[in-house]
């Protein structure tokens, strides 16, 4: 099965890049993909249509942000019951409110297949002689996407903006006193959780949730799932049919095509980035809507992500939060 056509036909001069400044709201906290403004307990987030790989910024896929942002807030409510999340409400395709969270300075992730092709993935790390990366003792014999026994947490440090992140095993996180040891477990805990949920919901979809990276933070003094969800920006998705036909070579559902691409384009994260071209924009924009319309059953449709829209919500979403707080 192949991605259909996705209705998102847009110029890349009508994606949506930075938000900016916004008039009583501020200036945002900028990230690779969203931009996000704090006030009071919750902070409004705009999922920008930039594609970030290798940890930098590549360019912009037309339809993207709204595309991920709906996926995430549907995953958020499938996984509430695992774990507390920071999801508030959607008010629209692009904008999500959350609360407010203090967030744990760790990425985990989470894999359940050996593959990759980054620096930091575990089969370029196992390719190249590594048999305890991150800490997870690995047995001789594997080849590329064979599925391992029990899915591994391989934590990373959460980089700043344009910084690579790097690999940190479960005994540096608790020595180094990144997190205390009570709270890593907890973490770990749910981590597995969610990830086997996530698993089980996409199987039903005909596809298999391989890896993914989860943000954590805490909301009044509880562990929450923060940031994004089980989207193909943050997880690798493959197709459950071709994957048991060719293990090797299945089809693949994610930023691994973008990364391939930058690959055979001479670029892995440094030096000049290669201008994104027709082709890999309109494969990506399918892929994103085939996960998309697979996972939830929604069809995807054209959103008006304008800034002059985007901005209106996040000033009704401030409005509306002081409001409340003097209610």
């Amino acid at each position: 099965m192949t991605p259909a056509a996705a209705p998102l036909s847009q110029a890349s001069s009508m994606a949506l890049n930075q938000v900016g400044d916004i008039a009583g709201v501020g200036s945002p906290i900028a990230g690779k993909v969203r931009d996000s403004y704090p006030f009071n307990q919750y902070r409004a987030i705009v999922t920008t249509d930039r594609v970030s790989a290798f940890d930098r910024v590549i360019g912009l896929i037309p339809g993207k942000g709204a595309m991920l942002n709906s996926l995430s807030a549907w995953w958020f409510e499938q996984l509430k019951d695992i774990l507390p999340n920071h999801f508030v409400a959607l008010p629209h395709p692009n904008v999500m409110l959350v609360c407010q969270a203090h967030t744990l300075p760790i990425e985990v992730v989470v894999r359940g297949y050996i593959s990759g092709s980054t620096s930091t993935s575990l089969w370029t790390l196992y390719e190249n002689g590594a048999r305890n990366a991150y800490g997870v003792l690995l047995p001789d014999g594997l080849k590329k996407n064979d599925k391992l026994p029990t899915p591994v947490i391989t934590p990373t440090t959460k980089a700043e903006l344009g910084a690579h992140d790097e690999p940190i095993t479960s005994a540096e996180i608790v020595s180094k006193g990144v997190l205390p040891a009570e709270l890593w477990i907890q973490v770990q805990a749910a981590a597995l959780a969610i990830f086997a949920h996530g698993q089980q919901l996409a199987d039903k979809a005909g596809l298999i949730l391989v890896d993914t990276k989860y943000e954590f933070g805490m909301i009044d003094g509880k562990l929450a799932l923060i940031d994004e969800v089980h989207t193909p920006d943050s997880s690798r998705y493959w197709n459950k049919a071709s994957y048991m036909a060719n293990p090797a070579a299945p089809i693949s559902y994610d930023k691994e095509q973008l990364r391939l691409w930058l690959a055979a384009n001479g670029y892995r994260g440094e030096g000049m980035i290669p201008a994104l071209d027709a082709e890999i924009v309109t494969t990506l924009q399918k892929t994103y809507a085939f996960v998309v319309e697979s996972l939830t059953g929604n069809v995807v449709k054209p959103t008006d992500s304008r800034l002059e829209t985007i901005h209106a919500q996040v000033q009704t979403l401030k409005a509306q939060a002081l409001k409340e707080k003097h209610v």
